[in-house]
């Protein structure tokens, strides 16, 4: 089973948004449809680098997140723009 990991910046990031219900029915899709291509592109998830990935939670916003051996790791969460800055700073 793939667990879950939020970070303090996602936490805070989706409580500010108050997108608290529509980012925990994304983790769920997320846990249990990663790992398996073909659920990829139903649940929106892109691989954007080495295992770094996103996945969408409607048209306008994003969930980033790392994954390892059996956790996903979110990091951040916004619209394009602020996912953009985002991955600028990561490089």
């Amino acid at each position: 089973m793939i667990s879950i990991e939020l970070t303090s910046r996602f936490k805070k990031r989706v409580r500010d948004a108050g997108r608290e219900a529509e980012v925990s029915a994304a983790l769920q899709l997320v846990r249990d449809g990663f790992g398996q291509p073909h659920l990829h592109a139903g649940i929106s998830i892109r691989k954007l680098g080495r295992s770094l990935y996103e996945c969408r939670t409607g048209l306008a916003w994003r969930l980033i997140f790392v994954a390892q051996k059996g956790v996903l790791t979110f990091d951040f969460a916004g619209d394009h723009g602020e996912v953009q800055n985002y991955l600028r700073g990561r490089r």
